[in-house]
């Protein structure tokens, strides 16, 4: 590991310089996505050299074997850790609310992000339960996107805006980061670009989200196949449609997955939100969630699709879909289990024990 450090040092100060001039325009955004870092071969050469030594049968801790060597491979370091997890929730308003598509007002979007503040969501609690640090970023709450079934959602400045907030909001001394999001409609907008990206038809990407149903879900069905039509010309490069379709929240969860990248932390996507944020980043660069996993699939139909789409393989299956992150959150715990395993076993060697080939 000692004779991979300068190559490490340099690829540090690149990322950091990165940081330090943001994107202001999507030609800038394409560019710096076009030469995102690649994974560290010294750092999962040493992961995998470790593994075989521990004091167990080759494979039998499963996916915790996998992410361990995902951890070391994206933090750029043996042994990997997973104490500094930092949770960001971003928090944004949807113009398209107004063409009934949630069960709740838009006004709720503000009063959770102050429950947030104080404690008293899920996402507070699953927190504490495994000492991650929680951020909510509000995107200006009173000013929502545009109603996207007629214009684009966002302008290039308030989409580069979100970006950059996103990306500021990483800190570069995490082990690990969760991303998730609150915003009223933003079921409508992850199907929406669900649909614009990947094709089929509106059912096949829109649920329930907040509990709609009968002729509320019928109008989000259509809102979401009326908006995917009329930017259809502007769909084909992933963060164009994230412009046209997302919302100021999904666009700093974008930022923040960028950021994490160069900063080399690994990250955990929450549900269908984030997962439709990820399939935007992905339509715009290949390798862009090579440093992501997906912690859970949400109980949001369209998920279960995306994620195969995708390629990822959810670590959890808990029927949820309550989105502010707690699906990521609650897959903390194995994370740091793998980490735990992998750094603080015995090998055969140390233990004694004998081992297969003995």
């Amino acid at each position: 590991m000692d004779k991979s450090a300068p190559d490490c040092e340099v690829a540090a100060m690149n990322s950091d310089t990165q940081l330090q001039s943001q994107p202001q325009s999507l030609g800038e955004l394409r560019a710096l996505m076009a030469d995102l870092p690649g994974p560290d071969k010294p750092a999962r050469l040493a992961a995998l050299n470790r593994e075989p030594q521990l004091t167990k049968p080759p494979g039998s801790l499963g996916r915790l074997e996998e992410i361990a060597l995902w951890l070391a491979t994206w933090q750029g370091r043996h042994p990997p850790t997973a104490e500094a997890v930092a949770v960001r929730v971003f928090a944004g308003n949807h113009g398209v609310v107004a063409r009934g598509v949630s069960a709740y007002p838009a006004e709720v979007t503000a009063q959770m992000v102050g429950n947030f503040q104080v404690g008293g969501a899920a996402v507070n609690q699953l927190c504490k339960s495994v000492g991650a640090s929680l951020d909510v970023i509000a995107l200006d709450l009173d000013s929502p996107t545009a109603d996207f079934t007629k214009t684009p959602a966002m302008t290039e400045a308030e989409f580069m805006d979100a970006i950059g907030r996103g990306m500021a909001a990483v800190p570069a001394d995490a082990d690990l980061l969760c991303v998730g999001e609150m915003g009223i409609g933003n079921t409508t907008s992850a199907a929406a670009l669900c649909m614009g990206l990947f094709g089929g038809d509106a059912r096949d990407w829109t649920g329930p989200g907040t509990g709609v149903s009968g002729d509320a879900y019928e109008i989000k069905v259509k809102v979401v196949g009326d908006a995917v039509r009329h930017h259809a010309p502007h769909l084909a490069d992933g963060m164009k449609t994230l412009q046209r379709l997302g919302g100021k929240e999904l666009a700093a969860m974008a930022g923040a997955v960028i950021a994490a990248r160069l900063r080399r932390v690994p990250v955990l996507l929450d549900g269908y939100m984030a997962g439709a944020v990820a399939g935007t980043l992905k339509a715009a660069a290949p390798d862009a969630l090579d440093h992501c996993l997906a912690a859970h699939v949400s109980a949001e139909p369209g998920h279960h699709r995306l994620l195969e789409i995708l390629e990822l393989t959810p670590l959890l299956d808990m029927n949820m879909r309550l989105g502010e992150a707690s699906g990521a959150v609650l897959a903390v715990s194995l994370v740091k289990a793998a980490a735990a395993c992998h750094t603080g076993m015995a090998t055969f060697g140390e233990a004694g024990v004998s081992d297969k080939d003995a």
